[in-house]
């Protein structure tokens, strides 16, 4: 990916390893010996919760495609600090510009998540979650929704007003000094859980569980890629408690 300033997604300049700044010291070599989606985890974390993995579902099977890698050679060579006789210009880069990943779960729902950060294009999240009456997109440039039986017919609403009327207690509660924390105010809200559980003797509500199921869409991926997309089983890591487990999604206002 290539920005107005001409850094990369992994880090100013075309080095990496030693010569690296910044990410590129360890990212950029996930890229030249691994094809699958190296970066799962943010996309598939809000999905997971809201279709409460772990707790009453689970990840089953995944499959997953790559297009060719020519993103990064094209950087490289582009760059003012690289060009076509450089020497990372001859690298044969071994992941995929796109990753995609269909992943099924067992009550029947299905998650594409996508690894693109070897092409140019705007910064964008791309969420997107459809339902049976509905569905929402939503990004930093972007909050749309569409509800059957509410909304225009065929038409896009703006969720303003959705997220006036709907917004969690915590967002109302602390929103305001939230704010600048990083990641539109989610990080204040990540550490605020992670002290309460811990003032309260409580159980995480994201724990190591769910970071293994998350992370296994990386092998998993390469997997099925390099077996021609065959559908790739997630283990449980849970052991059968998944069945048990109680959601937590949209924790209430005491967290």
């Amino acid at each position: 990916m290539k920005f107005n300033d001409g850094k990369s997604a992994y880090g100013p300049g075309v080095e990496f390893g030693e010569k690296g700044i910044s990410e590129s010291a360890w990212r950029t070599a996930h890229s030249l010996h691994r094809n699958g989606d190296v970066y799962p985890t943010h996309g598939v974390g809000p999905i997971a919760t809201m279709f409460d993995i772990n707790r009453g579902n689970r990840f089953s099977t995944l499959t997953s495609s790559a297009t060719k890698a020519v993103g990064l050679n094209r950087y490289i060579v582009n760059h003012p600090e690289g060009g076509p006789h450089h020497p990372n210009a001859s690298l044969k880069w071994k992941q995929g510009d796109v990753i995609t990943s269909t992943i099924e779960t067992s009550n029947g729902e299905t998650i594409i998540v996508t690894h693109d950060c070897n092409s140019p294009r705007p910064y964008s999240l791309g969420f997107r979650v459809q339902g049976s009456a509905g569905l929402t997109e939503f990004d930093y440039h972007m909050k749309r929704i569409y509800v059957e039986g509410q909304s225009p017919e065929h038409s896009w609403e703006e969720m303003d007003a959705y997220l006036e009327k709907y917004d969690h207690p915590l967002w109302k509660k602390h929103g305001t000094y939230a704010e600048g924390s990083g990641h539109g105010g989610m990080d204040f809200f990540v550490d605020h859980a992670f002290v309460e559980i811990v003032k309260r003797k409580l159980e995480a509500p994201l724990d190591a569980y769910d970071a293994a199921a998350w992370s296994a869409i990386t092998p998993l991926s390469e997997l099925s890629i390099e077996n021609n997309g065959d559908p790739q089983n997630f283990p449980d890591f849970t052991r059968g408690r998944w069945m048990k487990r109680e959601p937590v999604f949209a924790l209430g206002d005491d967290f």
